[in-house]
């Protein structure tokens, strides 16, 4: 038996058709160019553009590990250059539950290009059992941030590290830039993550897991770098690193490899998902999107999944890279002005592939896009950069989510902040993504069902007119409407017989 009835959200009113013993409840939240940031919205008009998005809860696909940023030096040392009450509506508004509620992070190993200087935890030259093994570069800035974080956070977070660079003395070249790992401190280099995974223990901060190494060909020697093949890194893996943290007591940790740009992802998982002996200590594979941030490589994403449906592929890094942040200026985060390093570096070939592109519309096309293929978490590089987009010793200038001005203790929450928000807050560790269809071409559509039965549709459109469409979800329609050039997420929580 099939009713019509009444759905509010809270001022709006929703007309549905509805299973008589099942009452739905939405909230539509909506980031725009016109100046919303993540506001509830509760009046829809049905426009020319109208047409019908379908979740089908039925089909599961991937389960969702998390959302969230990452935990670098530059960021940690601005904070502390906050009065600390600015301080802390930073943390709370990354960590808390009524802020983005983030689950999964990241941080760095040995210093990276978003550090005020270069440092190793492993000073001492041939020191190859790391007796002189010390984390006291991070006693300062970063361990304080990571630990204030986790009293804020209610459901705790994930946290991946990954080394930029292992020690100069350790490295072919004795440099942080560029080089590789010379083999006999390939055992060495192993201890490296164990010790790592003990002393921020200590510390009372229990790492999930690792990355082998960011970025493994390189950033062309431009900062703290040491380049893999995909078949020497498969090696360390499988004789080294694993076979450590397994006789170490910490074969519970995850190890993911690659953590590079998604456009060669099949050579990556032939040599890492090969046979069962090569992938015997592999638990994924790290992604970052700088090949393309216009481009989310759907078919490279696709690869990677089937290659090896029961591997993690979580996304590990991406931001706004080549680029001074703009200050207080949100207008500027949804137009096409902002370049990426390709658009001006890249061969000519791929220069396509780095158009001018709106920063929020790249935020919110490659997560949404990720989730419809397969990847199971997405993590933000900085968490918090000052105006100038670090401090960074190798002035490589970038854009994070929070900028904030030091000298006079002002902090801006750009619009990428919220369009975050739009996914790590409504989307939960465990939720499962859903299947979704849509008639309107010029929408992205992504849906997921948390652990509650609660579900969040999030609906971009990026163009310059307004669209409405029914969503229909557990044989029930609402009509709802979309600005142009926003951001949608429909939260519903559904309560069953």
């Amino acid at each position: 038996m099939h009713c019509r009835t009444i759905i509010t959200t809270m001022s709006a009113i929703l007309l549905v058709s509805c299973a008589e013993k099942n009452d739905m409840k939405f909230k539509v939240f909506e980031t725009s160019a016109s100046g919303k940031n993540i506001e509830e919205v509760n009046n829809f008009n049905q426009t020319e553009n109208h047409s019908k998005i379908s979740v089908n809860l039925a089909v599961e696909r991937q389960a969702i590990i998390g959302f969230g940023g990452a935990f670098t030096e530059s960021s940690a040392y601005n904070l502390n250059k906050l009065s600390a009450e600015n301080r802390d509506a930073v943390l709370k508004a990354y960590f808390s539950q009524e802020g983005s509620n983030y689950s999964l992070t990241r941080t760095h190993m040995n210093s990276c290009d978003f550090s005020v200087s270069n440092y190793s935890y492993t000073p001492v030259p041939g020191d190859i059992h790391l007796e002189h093994f010390s984390v006291d570069e991070d006693r300062d800035d970063l361990i304080p941030m990571i630990k204030d974080a986790q009293a804020i956070s209610q459901g705790g977070f994930k946290i991946l590290a990954s080394p930029w660079s292992a020690a100069p003395w350790m490295k072919d070249n004795n440099d942080w830039r560029a080089g590789k790992l010379k083999e006999e401190y390939y055992d060495t280099w192993a201890l490296f993550f164990s010790k790592f995974a003990s002393a921020y223990a200590e510390e009372g901060i229990d790492i999930w897991g690792f990355t082998v190494e960011n970025e493994p060909h390189g950033n062309g020697g431009n900062w703290e770098s040491m380049h893999f093949t995909p078949q020497e890194m498969t090696r360390f893996v499988n004789e080294h690193l694993g076979p450590r943290l397994e006789a170490d007591g910490k074969g519970e940790l995850i190890i993911l490899g690659y953590d590079q740009n998604r456009q060669i992802l099949q050579e990556w998982a032939d040599v890492m998902y090969r046979d069962e002996t090569s992938k015997k200590y592999y638990d994924g594979m790290a992604l970052h999107w700088y090949e393309s941030t216009y481009d989310y490589f759907p078919d490279e994403l696709d690869y990677a999944y089937h290659a090896a449906p029961e591997m993690l592929l979580l996304q590990t890094e991406a931001c706004v890279d080549n680029q001074v942040p703009e200050w207080q200026n949100d207008r500027w985060y949804w137009q096409k002005e902002a370049t990426d390093w390709g658009y001006y570096w890249r061969e000519e070939e791929n220069r396509y592939l780095h158009p001018k592109y709106a920063p929020v519309n790249r935020y919110a096309r490659d997560i949404i896009g990720c989730l419809n293929h397969w990847v199971q978490g997405w993590i933000d590089w900085n968490m918090v950069l000052d105006r100038q987009g670090g401090p960074n010793w190798a002035k490589n200038w970038c854009v994070a989510p929070v900028i904030v001005d030091v000298d006079n203790d002002e902090v801006y929450y750009t619009p990428m902040f919220y369009v975050l928000q739009h996914f790590s807050k409504f989307i939960r560790p465990e939720a499962k993504v859903v299947e979704v269809s849509k008639t309107d071409d010029n929408l992205m559509v992504t849906a997921a069902k948390n652990t509650d039965g609660s579900v969040a549709v999030v609906v971009f459109n990026e163009g310059e007119e307004a669209r409405s469409f029914d969503l229909e979800l557990d044989g029930q329609t609402a009509s709802i409407a979309v600005e142009p050039q926003a951001l949608q997420t429909i939260f519903i929580q559904r309560n069953s017989e």
